[in-house]
């Protein structure tokens, strides 16, 4: 089980870094100072939200694996696990290689709709969180993981979960951060926006290089099993 928790726990490190959540957290926390009302209606909209969308779409594709697995009684041989492993490990440093810097801003519409009604928020977390879900590639490879276990009924979706809660921690900080009206915890939130907007990507990217190389590597190492 250790086995299992500890890379999907680095996966979530890993959709943590998302420069987009705590962007849009940031601009609505701002924006809410600026109009001098709470943050917290709007922002944890926008949270529950991304994740709902991010564990709905879990749940539902883990079972659907399950589902394709026993209709077809597909077995995961060395040959496909290592095709997997090579082809997985190529997408990652093919997804390393694009640069690219993001700047944590909300779109305006969203801002617009939270003035009106903070909680109207939960829409664009949905949609944001669709989004992220079906192309974050730690998320996909996590709950490929979880299905390949065959873990309990009642043991995998609480992984899921918290796997979903974890990747949207930074946010909540901020969040909780706002609530605060001391100068340090202006400080401490401005630090962490700077530091996940700054070191977040490229840190991402040179995680995705290095695991990514290493399962090519091991899969290169079985070329007997890729015939």
């Amino acid at each position: 089980m250790l086995g299992l928790l500890l890379p999907l726990l680095g996966f979530a490190f890993l959709d943590s870094l998302n420069v987009l959540n705590l962007g849009v957290t940031s601009a609505v926390v701002y924006d809410s100072r600026l109009s001098r009302r709470s943050a917290l209606p709007g922002g944890l909209s926008f949270v529950a939200g991304v994740f709902v969308a991010t564990a709905t779409f879990g749940m539902l594709t883990v079972l659907g694996i399950d589902f394709v697995t026993d209709r077809t009684e597909l077995t995961v041989t060395p040959t496909i696990r290592y095709w997997g492993q090579l082809i997985l490990g190529v997408v990652l440093v093919a997804v390393a290689s694009v640069s690219g810097s993001a700047r944590p801003a909300a779109p305006p519409w969203a801002l617009n709709l939270t003035r009106r009604n903070p909680w109207l928020f939960a829409i664009v977390g949905l949609v944001i969180g669709v989004g992220q879900a079906v192309t974050s590639v730690p998320y996909l490879t996590s709950l490929t993981m979880v299905s390949a276990r065959n873990l309990p009924p009642t043991l995998w979706p609480m992984i899921v979960l918290a796997y979903c809660a974890l990747a949207l921690v930074p946010s909540l900080t901020v969040l909780a951060l706002s609530t605060q009206r001391t100068l340090r915890a202006r400080r401490i939130q401005r630090a962490i926006v700077r530091v996940t907007t700054r070191y977040g990507p490229i840190t991402v990217r040179i995680l995705f290089c290095a695991i990514g190389i290493a399962l090519v590597v091991d899969a290169l190492l079985h070329y007997r099993m890729l015939s």
